[in-house]
């Protein structure tokens, strides 16, 4: 999984768990693609600075993933229901049972 893509799913899952300021720097950096100097910048410190909260955050962020696993958990789920999605539509086109219909409908909207 690309990094920038992992640390958004990280900071969606564990960033409250971050400081003020680390989850400042996370979200800028990752999510609205500010670079080091913008957010040294915008907090009025150094670029080093910001380059220290960011290192720092990953590292909290990871670590919650590695001893709470949620969003390896998240994921995996969503693939097995991409699996049994795929598997319903199957059955659908097969038989066109209004039951099979509803499921594949709810399981669509959770994918």
């Amino acid at each position: 999984m690309d990094k920038n893509i992992q640390i958004g799913l990280l900071y969606e899952f564990y960033g409250n768990l971050l400081t003020e300021k680390q989850a400042y720097v996370i979200n800028s950096y990752y999510n609205d693609d500010l670079s080091l100097s913008e957010i040294a910048d915008e907090l009025e410190i150094t670029r080093q600075g910001v380059r220290k909260h960011l290192i720092e955050a990953e590292k909290l962020l990871n670590n919650y993933e590695e001893k709470l696993g949620l969003m390896n958990k998240f994921l995996e789920n969503k693939n097995e229901l991409k699996y049994i999605y795929e598997e319903l539509n199957k059955l659908k086109n097969k038989y066109n049972d209004e039951n099979i219909n509803i499921l594949s409908a709810r399981i669509s909207k959770l994918i």
